[in-house]
């Protein structure tokens, strides 16, 4: 997974009011590009599946896919995906702490 740079450039008036936006332009390029790496294969076959199933599945052997839409709905789907690897990462977390809290007890 990488951070695509040119994100930046979409929307300037966004860009103003948007205090994340503005956080993320302060930041080196390498810390981002090794952050948007940091996701686990296992999180990243989650996001994988749920934009798949957003877009719909159909065997790319068996049909010519095409997928047509606006820069909004698409924004969205964007927006979904970005939640979704938030909170995957977030539970992941949760479920390693949750094994290492479980580690320490077992050897009380």
């Amino acid at each position: 997974m990488v951070f695509n740079f040119d994100f930046f450039a979409s929307e300037p008036e966004e860009q103003d009011t948007n205090a994340l936006i503005q956080y993320l332009q302060q930041q080196r390029p390498e810390t981002l590009s090794r952050i948007a790496q940091s996701a686990s294969p296992e999180i990243q076959q989650i996001i994988t599946q749920n934009v798949q199933g957003l877009v719909g599945m159909l065997p790319s052997e068996d049909f010519n896919i095409q997928v047509t839409t606006d820069r909004e709905n698409l924004a969205n789907l964007l927006a979904s995906a970005m939640m979704t690897g938030y909170f995957l990462s977030q539970m992941e977390q949760r479920k390693n702490l949750e094994e290492t809290l479980s580690d320490v007890d077992d050897i009380k």
